[in-house]
């Protein structure tokens, strides 16, 4: 057994030493010995790539994948040391990356890394892990949206608590300034919201996927309009109906705990607004979903839509094909999460009877509205695993990080649409966007 570790270790070092010169990383790695080696010639130590098993170097020559990497880092056969993964993804550069594993011959990596093929062990327990259930794409074949929300979002109201505002806004804030503290920035936010909406007193305010309660709450409070949440989640809609109690606000705000297509209140509300629940729904159920937003909606009404997107491909009949990065995230955070591009989400609707009035892209604010809650979340690291156990945290830190690079680099956006129930003549807004400023 000796000698054939000392052959795995010889054979690692001398790989990593020949191609550190083209990954010309800020990095260094650990071997599962302890011996550390640059990725460039520029490494650092006080971040470490972790080696701790050389199974986890078998499993990549097998199946170099993405999805290889993240069953082996939530197995712990892999780790990131001494700071978050977003930390660690700034000290490579991404397409260097990319090249370099293209440029990988298979053959010639299993020649040089002939050690630890021979080795055998099977994958590790990724037992509450990830959603390994068949997803159905449509609700009319079986799809169940309150399974895949729980599984997001039932964690734990504490974990959740860990890394976001004191109101549990679980959305893209809106900063003025790159310093600003989440807090203030979650706030403008929900002021942001209820300026674009124009609410007025004893209007009726439905939010569809509340989360929390953050916005419901901030607009009864503040705007004096009558707010109805709908959650698929068991453990949000025990906060909300707590926090709304202690907020003396029940006469004013009503939340369930249901499905938003069986609200039975057609053409009743004055606006409504969705705040990054859209991107649960998959692609096949938007067409429903719209058509059903329209009719929940009186004549005029306004209709705020914030989602996350993807950039849309040349080739759009390309568009739907899953990638690596969707992969690993519906599998082991957001099962049957799918993103459209804006153009698409435009297009529906006008498609079933919208008319759009602005559209405002915050990919920056995601970048650091996320920034903020990997922070938090690290800083905390100790407590958010007595909540949900350390390998899941594990993931949610490296989600969370993918997510915050996704932003920076553009590939992921972000925008709030407002749209109004179309009908002939004037819209009746402001002619102005200044309406929109928020509250200081």
């Amino acid at each position: 057994m000796a000698g054939r570790e000392e052959k795995q270790l010889q054979s690692l070092k001398k790989w990593i030493e020949k191609w550190a010169p083209d990954i010309d990383s800020q990095l260094s790695v650990r071997l599962w010995n302890g011996d550390i080696l640059p990725l460039g010639p520029n490494a650092k130590e006080d971040i470490l790539f972790a080696i701790n098993s050389p199974e986890a170097v078998r499993r990549l020559i097998f199946s170099p994948r993405l999805m290889t990497l993240f069953e082996l880092y939530a197995e712990n056969l892999i780790d990131i040391e001494g700071g978050t993964p977003l930390e660690a993804s700034y000290r490579w550069d991404h397409i260097t990356i990319l090249e370099y594993a293209k440029r990988l011959d298979k053959i010639d990596l299993i020649k040089s890394l002939w050690p630890f093929v021979t080795l055998s062990s099977g994958g590790g327990d990724k037992k509450g892990l990830s959603y390994d259930e068949r997803i159905s794409r449509r609700i009319e074949d079986g799809r169940n949206d309150m399974d895949l929300i729980s599984f997001h979002y039932d964690l734990s109201n504490e974990f959740y608590s860990l890394f976001l505002d004191p109101d549990m806004v679980y959305s893209c804030a809106y900063f003025a300034t790159e310093e600003e503290p989440l807090e203030s920035a979650q706030r403008a936010k929900l002021d942001l919201i209820c300026k674009k909406l124009d609410l007025s007193p004893g209007e009726k305010l439905l939010d569809i996927g509340c989360g929390w309660g953050g916005l419901i709450i901030y607009a009864a409070a503040n705007y004096g309009v009558r707010a109805h949440g709908v959650t698929l989640s068991r453990r949000q809609y025990d906060f909300v109906t707590r926090r709304v109690e202690e907020e003396g606000l029940s006469e004013l705000v009503k939340v369930e705990l249901k499905d938003y297509r069986e609200i039975d209140m057609d053409g009743g509300y004055d606006k409504i607004v969705q705040i990054e629940m859209f991107e649960h729904l998959g692609i096949d159920n938007h067409d429903a979903h719209f058509e059903y937003i329209h009719s929940l909606l009186k004549p005029r009404g306004l209709y705020l839509h914030q989602a996350s997107t993807r950039r849309a491909t040349r080739d759009i009949s390309s568009f739907r094909k899953e990638t690596p990065y969707q992969k690993v995230i519906t599998r082991f955070i957001f099962p049957g999460g799918e993103l459209d591009h804006i153009g698409m989400t435009l297009t529906n609707l006008e498609r079933f009877g919208f008319e759009v009035h602005d559209v405002e892209g915050m990919r920056e604010h995601f970048k650091l509205t996320l920034e903020r809650w990997i922070e938090r979340l690290w800083e905390k690291r100790e407590e958010a695993a007595n909540e949900i156990g350390w390998p899941k945290t594990r993931l949610w830190l490296l989600y969370l990080s993918l997510f915050c690079i996704a932003f920076d680099r553009g590939t992921v956006n972000v925008f709030q649409t407002l749209a109004s129930r179309r009908e002939v003549g004037s819209s009746k807004l402001p002619l102005r966007r200044e309406r929109m400023i928020p509250r200081p």
